[in-house]
């Protein structure tokens, strides 16, 4: 595996100061051997005017957040990362590296939760080239990878969560964002590890059930909903219930048999848990004889 190698440059103000008044004095050179006939300060001064020119080339500009990798024959020479005006080998060749951050939107994803239901997911990542050997030298193309990868760590996390769950203990793509974006974000970055990304985000951008199923899947949404609320109530109606029962008990308010206290139950069970509110009916006589 090929990892960066920073190198340090000359600075091209140095070889642009050196370069240029040389090849000022070849063209003046050159001019005087026109007029004069002198064959062999012409040719000396075209031969070091060539050579000047060839290592000019070697000038070339590094911008902030930027990287160049250098080689020379196929073979990795090093990284220039500071910005400015540098000078290196002109046979050299320079590809510029943006190390700036970027980021990208995938396409709308339609797959299967854990559940098996379909439904319809995209992503927002965000990320920078942190290795420009590894970007260059262990991927084809890295931004082209980037994306693809990325996009396959979605399908793969969308089929291992369910779209929704209606308790706290097991994690839903809709209802723990925060979870389900660091999952996806430590997936990405395995993935794209080896082409020298760092991904600094990842959060998921779109997501709904399938077309097809839209309609049915909200029914049954509301219908979990509905027996989720339901069911708290309950425990809740009789908590409420058994702490009312067990105050009277221990406070000797009032003394109650087991027919009383199935009566006052039913009552208390009725008020808590029904949609409406209760109509009190006032009984003028007694269940007893």
């Amino acid at each position: 595996m090929i990892r960066e190698t920073e190198r340090r440059a000359v600075s091209g103000f140095v070889a642009l100061g050196l370069g240029l008044p040389v090849l000022l004095l070849c063209i003046y050179a050159a001019i005087q051997a026109g007029v004069t006939r002198n064959g062999t300060l012409a040719l000396g001064s075209l031969v070091v005017a060539v050579v000047d020119i060839l290592l000019l080339c070697g000038l070339f500009v590094v911008n902030p957040n930027e990287g160049r990798v250098l080689q020379l024959f196929g073979s990795y020479v090093g990284t220039v990362r500071v910005p400015g005006l540098r000078w290196a080998n002109p046979f050299y060749t320079k590809k510029r590296l943006s190390l700036r951050v970027r980021n990208f939107e995938s396409a709308r994803l339609k797959v299967n939760d854990t559940d098996g239901n379909p439904i319809e997911i995209a992503a927002v990542v965000v990320w920078k080239v942190v290795d420009t050997a590894e970007a260059c030298f262990e991927v084809d193309n890295y931004e082209n990878y980037v994306h693809v990868q990325s996009e396959a760590a979605l399908r793969n996390l969308a089929t291992s969560y369910p779209y929704d769950a209606h308790d706290d203990q097991n994690l839903s793509l809709r209802g723990h964002t925060a979870q389900i974006a660091e999952h996806l974000k430590k997936e990405i970055q395995e993935r794209l590890a080896k082409a020298g990304v760092e991904v600094l985000e990842a959060r998921i951008s779109h997501l709904a059930y399938a077309p097809e199923i839209a309609s049915a899947m909200l029914q049954r949404q509301q219908a979990g909903a509905i027996i989720a609320a339901r069911q708290r109530i309950v425990d809740g109606a009789v908590g409420m219930v058994e702490m009312a029962l067990e105050r009277l008990a221990r406070n000797r308010t009032i003394d109650l048999d087991g027919e009383r206290k199935a009566a006052m139950v039913s009552n208390l069970l009725v008020v808590l848990c029904g949609e409406r509110a209760a109509h009190p009916v006032i009984n003028t006589g007694t269940i007893y004889q």
